[in-house]
């Protein structure tokens, strides 16, 4: 009996298998392997963001990231295709998946990253992620009404501003400043490495209330077109569709209304949203690791050398072997952390899970980018031709190491959360 059952579990799996087929080019599941994870909900998830990526943004990469940006429209399409925000609330426009879990969201992250250029999907998939979350889970009825639905249903884009010249990392160092007179708050202030700056109409900024430290700073949504405000773009070695920006603030007068939460409790609410950005880092960095791979196996098996086909020289078979196996392990982690969530969302523990995956996710991009560029030589430097999608990869490894996280200060956090 129990040879039957694992018969027909595994003529089930097999069924399902999806994708183009190339050796580790897609995670284990789409190759039939059984998975106690994913149901015939995420399988039909999976293959609803894969068609729109090869629709609508695939064919235009080429040009998009050339030109430095992507068409506004982009964010109506998504949505109206039901992949711009599967995870906010109906109430306010979102498009949910009936049963919707973080497997769905690792679908979704990897899905969207398969396309491997970042800066347009934080841009429009991934950025308000980070800085919507505080307007819905801490903001008053007037910020969410004010808010939410334009963003969700992608009419508006909202940026995350906490980072600056001097506090990346160490986000209790920050000193833009918030001064109440009366009805407003008075910011002045620079933040840097603001994604999407010169596309949001919202910014989600913190800023210092009160004294040093993380106790004396707040939370403020406050609109792009307030007077005060100035908004520079900084040139990026990757993510070139990003509008990575510098944003200033001289007397902005924000009013009071847009305070975020409670006074001085800032600090808290962005530390609940930064576990969700750690993931999507990592989830991303797994899928662009494991592009860098697949661009390394289609290359090794077309490309001659010596009489024979890459792919036959065991010096290069065994490069492809060790990238495998650190993509399937940072994949397994993921999922582990995935389930963790999915069980227990307010698990205590879960950060430093998420801080190590981080890691273990970036340093396997890092690994995989510069040895599938050892396979495909020249032509991985290249901007166009064979090599393109792997040289843009190899300019965007060190913002997914660096960004909502350094490595070194992941490390720092999953030790201290151990109690060494």
């Amino acid at each position: 009996q129990e040879s039957k059952k694992h018969s027909m579990e595994v003529k089930e799996a097999k069924q399902w298998t999806y994708g183009e087929g190339v050796p580790f080019g897609d995670p284990y599941w789409y190759r039939g392997i059984p998975s106690p994870y994913y149901t015939d909900s995420h399988r039909a998830w999976r293959a609803k963001v894969r068609a729109f990526a090869e629709k609508e943004i695939i064919p235009y990469i080429s040009q998009w990231e050339a030109a430095g940006d992507y068409p506004r429209e982009l964010h109506k399409k998504a949505y109206e295709a039901g992949v711009l925000s599967p995870w906010a609330p109906v109430e306010f426009g979102g498009t949910p998946v009936p049963g919707w879990d973080y497997f769905h969201e690792l679908i979704w992250i990897d899905e969207l990253a398969r396309t491997a250029i970042g800066g347009l999907l934080v841009c429009t998939f991934f950025l308000q992620t980070f800085a919507l979350p505080p307007v819905l889970n801490f903001g008053s009825k007037y910020l969410k009404d004010k808010v939410c639905r334009d963003v969700i249903t992608g009419d508006k884009l909202i940026a995350i501003t906490v980072s600056e010249p001097w506090a990346g990392s160490d986000v209790a160092g920050i000193k833009t400043t918030a001064v109440k007179e009366g009805d407003f708050y008075i910011v002045n202030g620079n933040k840097k490495f603001i994604t999407a700056g010169t596309k949001a109409s919202y910014f989600t900024t913190a800023v210092r209330t009160g004294g040093e430290g993380m106790g004396g700073i707040s939370l403020l949504l406050i609109e792009r077109d307030t007077p005060g405000i100035k908004v520079t773009r900084l040139p990026t070695q990757g993510w070139h569709t990003s509008a990575t920006t510098l944003v200033s603030f001289e007397d902005v007068k924000v009013p009071v209304q847009n305070l975020i939460g409670k006074e001085n409790e800032g600090f808290k609410i962005i530390m609940t949203n930064f576990n969700h950005e750690r993931f999507v880092g990592a989830a991303s960095s797994i899928r662009a690791a494991r592009c860098c791979l697949e661009e390394a196996v289609k290359y090794a098996r077309k490309r001659e050398t010596f009489g024979m086909r890459l792919a036959d020289h065991q010096v290069i078979r065994h490069k492809i072997a060790e990238m495998a196996r650190r993509v399937e392990a940072a994949q397994a982690m993921a999922e582990q952390v995935a389930y963790v969530i999915k069980v227990d969302p307010r698990n205590r523990e879960v950060g430093g899970q998420m801080a190590l995956l981080k890691v273990n996710a970036t340093r396997t991009y890092d690994y995989c980018a510069r040895q599938a560029s050892q396979v495909l030589g020249g032509n991985s430097y290249i901007r166009g031709g064979i090599g393109e999608k792997l040289e843009r990869l190899y300019r965007e490894v060190r913002v997914n190491a660096i960004g909502g996280g350094s490595e070194e200060v992941m490390l720092e956090l999953a030790t201290r959360q151990a109690r060494l």
